[in-house]
């Protein structure tokens, strides 16, 4: 991967009137984290061209070295003659770029797609569309990873409603097969068309939902899993043992309390509070007391060693 430190001038760009998406070959990933490697590695090895976007050359460097210990085990399983070549191969795909400090953000004009896969913050989210809605070519897509937010309240501060929709895709992006394709109120069929088809190309399954809070996997897995503390708050069973009815009983790989551990409780919480916020009447969506004792202990699971579980003590 290319480390390149983007201009900070203002950039001028050819954008003449929008016509309908052409097919995404080169796409822009805003965001160098889990997400956004992810996904620029499965974009990369399905021939596509990526950019990755972030804010300092620290977090790319890591990005960097996420990617090519991502790509050596894919070589390893593959059992590729040469595994070193491939995975030059594949990085060649891939450049990467320091977000300037003026903010100026470049983008280049043959650039299809632009994916931003950065914190769930709407105000963040905001100040980066508005820039990018600016200096971006008119026949861009965009395009956000959020898992909870609403894709409309996301763009409503571009000028271009028709070319903007989700793309939800799952950690980790290189070994989760599903992609949600989100359609909001202005997105045209030509926009999710060309959305649904990258996506796919990808080597992904994709389902199609609309706007809905969660869209479909988060819709019914956040709910289930805050019903399942209130079930335990209630003192109707222990978490263990709903843990262990929900693996044995319903053949889930991870009981609701593990879950929510490995997801981070911090991140439960998060979505929760902002569903509650925004949908005061709907009691799924009500945040139960025990997760955000939990999260004002500073437990949130794995990542922290101590969440619903001890992981120290495992």
């Amino acid at each position: 991967l290319l480390l390149n430190r983007m201009s900070v001038g203002s950039v001028v760009l050819r954008r003449g009137m929008a016509s309908a998406p052409p097919a995404i070959s080169n796409i822009m990933i805003f965001g160098g984290g889990l997400m956004g490697s992810g996904i620029a590695q499965v974009a990369a090895q399905t021939g596509h061209r990526a950019v990755i976007v972030d804010q300092n050359g620290d977090i790319l460097k890591a990005t960097h070295k996420r990617i090519v210990d991502s790509l050596s085990r894919v070589a390893k399983k593959q059992a590729v003659d040469d595994p070193a070549k491939y995975v030059d191969s594949i990085a060649s795909r891939i450049s990467i770029q320091v977000l300037p400090t003026s903010g100026d953000i470049e983008v280049a004009s043959d650039t299809d797609l632009i994916i931003e896969a950065i914190v769930e913050n709407l105000d963040i989210k905001h100040k980066l569309w508005t820039s990018l809605d600016k200096s971006a070519p008119k026949n861009t897509v965009f395009a956000t990873n959020t898992s909870s937010l609403s894709v409309d309240d996301i763009f409503k501060v571009t000028a271009r409603r028709d070319r903007v929709g989700g793309l939800h895709f799952f950690n980790p992006v290189p070994m989760m097969k599903l992609v949600e394709v989100i359609k909001g109120e202005d997105t045209s069929d030509a926009t999710f068309t060309a959305l649904y088809d990258f996506a796919t190309k990808l080597g992904k399954t994709v389902v199609k939902c609309g706007d809905t809070p969660g869209f479909i996997v988060n819709r019914l897995l956040v709910p289930y899993m805050a019903e399942a503390a209130r079930l335990v708050e209630r003192g109707d069973a222990s978490f263990q043992d709903v843990d262990t009815g929900m693996k044995l009983g319903a053949g889930h790989p991870m009981g609701p309390f593990e879950l929510m551990d490995y997801v981070g409780l911090d991140t439960c919480l998060f979505i929760l509070d902002g569903w509650a916020q925004r949908y005061p009447d709907q009691p799924n969506f009500k945040v139960p007391d025990s997760l955000r004792q939990l999260v004002r202990e500073g437990k949130l699971g794995r990542k922290s060693g101590h969440g619903f579980y001890n992981y120290s003590k495992l």
